[in-house]
């Protein structure tokens, strides 16, 4: 039986599990990614003595904050992840603005991740909001096609359970969160990705080995999870706008231009050939918190705020560790300066911790190593070289 791999990708995350808090504010832009001061606070109607949540936008704002994401009404206007808060004010200067609350997102992971385990337990977690599921074994258990059906019949029968187990997936998220997700159902994880975002919000699409063609070939080759804006720029100087010109390329000529292994891999890519597995367990290489300022702040004359900042940054990098059940060896800062030039520097302990005091106090050792003569516009917080601590592992808590 062909593989069944699905892409589980959560709608509009951030600002999904915020519409939860915020019910009233559904069917408005809302833009995730301010800071404490964009926090709503409660006034009270003149006229009817109602009280209401007074919210933030972008109207007024002024700042180099950038957009965490966005809900779809606010992707209408153009504004989207990653984007900057002044530039995303100009396009849509009535959207909400809500400060970014991390804890709670992360409680939302674990308990969609969860509702999908128990329906379909080969998972791949790709990071707060997406993942990877193995459905091969889950739908050929289901099926009831006789040995001796003709091969499309069999083959017809394998989506159309996978699609059952897909619906039976997304209820199960909704259940357990009250968001929606979509889910791409394909061969591969390759065609999964693309899959899960031609249907949003809410969607669920299926792309078989023979849809590739008429599904993938006319969408641009960004779409190509694994090509970024320099190798599609480079595509786009030498003809190349879709997966399907890029499909129909000489593979000797892509070689030319990219080298062997890249080439084969661009080529593989465009007719949708994926071979890699579902991987259910992987090991973090580091856990980093950093923040970008909404202004520059001095070392000497914004010393209790960067204080402040720097000290929550290590106690939740700490929190992450604990809850994760991991130590490490390594701390880290990482320091962005108003000129844009990133600097970083670390220090190896002896001994793996977790510790908050710890890692604050040596990221400090390593924060004296710097020269902090310029503005800082960004600060951040790592911690590598990490080992698995023993006890209850998150899932089984």
């Amino acid at each position: 039986m062909t593989r069944v791999i699905a892409h589980l990708d959560m709608d509009a995350f951030y600002a999904s599990v915020e519409l939860l808090r915020y019910p009233e504010l559904r069917g408005r832009a809302v833009v995730i990614g301010g800071g404490r001061d964009s926090q709503p606070t409660w006034e009270t109607d003149a006229a009817t003595g109602e009280r209401r949540r007074r919210f933030t936008t972008l109207r007024h704002y002024a700042g180099r904050g950038v957009a965490t994401t966005a809900t779809y009404e606010a992707r209408a206007l153009g504004v989207n992840s990653a984007m900057g808060m002044m530039k995303a004010a100009t396009k849509a200067p009535d959207a909400v603005l809500l400060p970014v609350d991390f804890d709670e997102y992360r409680r939302y992971s674990r308990l969609f991740k969860a509702a999908v385990r128990a329906v379909a337990p080969q998972v791949e977690d790709r990071g707060i909001d997406e993942i990877y599921v193995d459905l091969t074994d889950v739908v050929a258990a289901r099926l009831t096609v006789d040995a001796d059906a003709d091969l499309d019949d069999a083959q017809q029968e394998v989506w159309w359970c996978a699609r059952e187990v897909a619906a039976e997936l997304k209820q199960a998220v909704r259940d357990a969160t009250g968001l929606t997700c979509s889910v791409g159902l394909a061969p591969n994880k390759l065609i999964a990705k693309i899959a899960s975002e031609l249907d949003k919000p809410d969607g669920l699409a299926v792309v078989t080995g023979t849809d590739v063609a008429t599904r993938l070939w006319p969408l641009a080759v960004r779409r190509l999870h694994g090509v970024g804006p320099k190798s599609a720029a480079k595509l786009a100087a030498l003809g190349i706008a879709t997966i399907g010109e890029l499909a129909q390329a000489e593979p000797a000529w892509l070689a030319r231009h990219f080298g062997a292994g890249h080439a084969r891999w661009l080529a593989d890519a465009a007719r949708g050939r994926d071979e890699r597995p579902v991987v259910t367990e992987s090991e973090p290489q580091s856990i980093s918190r950093e923040t970008t300022f909404d202004r520059d702040l001095h070392a000497v004359r914004d010393r209790a705020q960067l204080t402040r900042i720097f000290t929550d940054l290590a106690a939740g990098v700490a929190a992450d560790l604990q809850r994760k059940r991991y130590a490490g060896r390594t701390i880290g800062i990482k320091l962005r300066f108003d000129d844009f030039r990133t600097v970083t520097r670390d220090r190896t302990l002896p001994q793996p911790t977790d510790d908050a005091a710890t890692i604050r106090r040596t990221a400090g050792e390593c924060l004296k190593r710097v020269d902090l003569t310029r503005r800082l516009r960004l600060l951040g917080v790592r911690v590598g070289s990490l080992t698995p601590v023993a006890g209850p592992t998150e899932s089984s808590t």
